[in-house]
Order: structure tokens, then sequence, then C-alpha cells
């Protein structure tokens, strides 16, 4: 059984607040934006949404390459975020050019690095992402 997705982020607002707040990660294969909203402050910290945008401009390539970095990085999310991402959080993740040619297992740890150096990577995830999906 594949993992929930989290929960999208899709008004340009929120992809602005998101990058307003200054955290991010470059790395070879994506640059991941964190930012910590509000709700996930008190008791209900761990129940939080992990919300998640996606973006490629056009230095990634046409519409077709495009749409493929978004989907490489749907994908990497899908196997991430829902064990490792600490709740309460929101990230915008970019495609660059490297995207498209990038291993997906490299692509992966570019992913699994940026929550780590961002302070969002959660050591308890695995467990209760198991028990939401019902495993």
């Amino acid at each position: 059984m594949v993992p929930p997705f989290p929960a999208h982020l899709k008004r340009r607002p929120e992809f602005l607040r998101v990058a307003g707040s200054g955290r991010k990660w470059v790395a070879p294969g994506l640059i991941l934006q964190a930012l910590e909203h509000a709700q996930s402050t008190g008791r209900d910290a761990a129940r939080a949404p992990i919300r998640v945008g996606f973006t490629a401009s056009r230095k990634v390539g046409g519409a077709v390459r495009r749409n493929r970095a978004r989907r490489r990085l749907r994908a990497a999310v899908r196997q991430v975020m829902p064990a490792r991402a600490k709740a309460g959080h929101d990230f915008v993740v970019i495609a660059r050019a490297g995207t498209l040619r990038r291993p997906f297992g490299a692509l992966v740890a570019d992913l699994e690095t940026a929550l780590k150096r961002l302070g969002a990577y959660g050591e308890n995830g695995p467990a209760e992402a198991k028990q939401e999906a019902g495993y």
C-alpha cells in the first residue's frame, strides 16, 4: 500500500509565504523551501498536516520537460515525506535543470538531506506514517 500523499499548496500566496520564510536548501536535483505553519504549535503539533507545493520554471525546459520534472519530484516526495517530514510544515519543492538527469535514488537522497538541513526531518516519522497508512 502506498503511503498517503501530503496535502498540496495550490495558491500563489501560499507559495510566497513559504518562499518569504527564507529557509531553503539547494541540492543538485532540487531546491526545498520550508515554513513551519502556526497551526503546529501546542498539543496538536504531531497532527498538523504536511503540505507540499511543486514548481518548475522555464529554466528546466519546455512544458514536457517541466511536467516530467514535477512528476519525478512528486514521486520522491511520496516516498520520503510521509515517513520523514515533521508534521506542521509547508514545503515548496522546486525543480532544477539537474532534476531530469539526476538518478532517482540521488533525488530521494537530496530530499532527505534537505529535510535534515532545514530541521524538518522527523526521526519518529516511519512508525507514524505506517500507522496512518494502515500498516
